[in-house]
């Protein structure tokens, strides 16, 4: 097997705090990136069920735009915690999901761009992100994007200071516009990205067309992963989590001592996912 140009390395750089304290004036982002190519179409088996990929992909990002507006919920209703961008990538260019505008959208947009829909586990949910699934996969460009995104993002005074932002890249891994030493590298320019409080988060979720039932979550070598290329590749692109989190990690996955994690995932459920976000993606410290 070919060597990944980041395998088995310490990612190059300090891990800080992110225990920035999240309000209306001290917001971070979130950027979703969802692949929508043709191999999105591919049955798997997902939370227990067969769908298409891009079923279950659906189901994880509207669960987890959910997840953001009700950690946004106040008694004086949603308030303006989080930029929130969802970017699909398919065929020869990006694509808006909710709006015309694929930069970042405030969290209190999202509840009059929601539809209701009942997701495969039997829940009526708001659904901003239907399935879909047709042509090529231009990730390098769909991770350039949010790179030049969230460089942009931290630059600003306003979120000097800010926690930083976190990139969900969900996929089954097979880029068509790059190689996979250009998939890496423009991960470890998308992971240096930074505030005061830490760098940049890059969570990759990966769905696999695969027989086996088993979900894996914040792998902690690529041997849990096996011999599947794309899930190995993911895992060495993802970002270390932060040391602070290692112990709800380690319990998450049921284990009594902790080590060190990488954010990504594989073929978990919603559930997993959104216990994967709640611990890897959030500042505990919303206010």
């Amino acid at each position: 097997m070919t060597n990944f140009a980041v395998s088995n390395t310490r990612l190059n750089y300090t891990m800080a705090n992110y225990t920035a304290t999240i309000n209306s004036r001290n917001r971070t982002a979130f950027i979703i990136l969802l692949d929508r190519s043709g191999s999105m179409a591919e049955p798997i088996t997902f939370n227990n069920q067969r769908m298409s990929k891009a079923e279950a992909l659906a189901e994880i990002t509207n669960r987890l735009i959910f997840e953001l507006l009700c950690r946004a919920l106040r008694s004086d209703g949603v308030r303006n915690y989080f930029d929130v961008a969802l970017i699909g990538y398919a065929g020869d260019d990006l694509q808006p999901i909710v709006s015309d505008n694929k930069g970042f959208i405030p969290i209190t947009n999202f509840e009059k761009l929601a539809h209701v829909a009942t997701t495969h586990s039997g829940f009526t949910l708001p659904r901003w992100v239907a399935p879909a699934a047709e042509g090529s996969t231009p990730m390098f460009e769909a991770l350039l994007e949010a790179c030049e995104m969230v460089e942009k993002w931290c630059a600003r005074p306003e979120n000097t200071n800010s926690y930083p932002p976190t990139i969900f890249n969900i996929t089954d891994g097979e880029a068509s516009d790059g190689d996979h030493a250009d998939i890496a590298e423009i991960c470890e320019r998308l992971r240096s990205c930074k505030t005061s409080d830490g760098n940049v988060l890059l969570i990759n979720i990966h769905l696999a067309s695969t027989e086996t039932t088993q979900s894996i979550v914040f792998p902690s070598s690529t041997d849990e992963l096996g011999h599947n290329y794309y899930a190995r590749l993911l895992y060495e692109c993802a970002s270390e989590m932060p040391s602070h989190y290692s112990q709800a990690i380690a319990s998450l996955r049921g284990e009594t001592t902790s080590a060190r994690y990488r954010g990504m995932c594989f073929n978990a459920s919603a559930a997993e996912v959104i216990a994967m976000m709640n611990i890897g993606s959030i500042s505990l410290n919303v206010m």
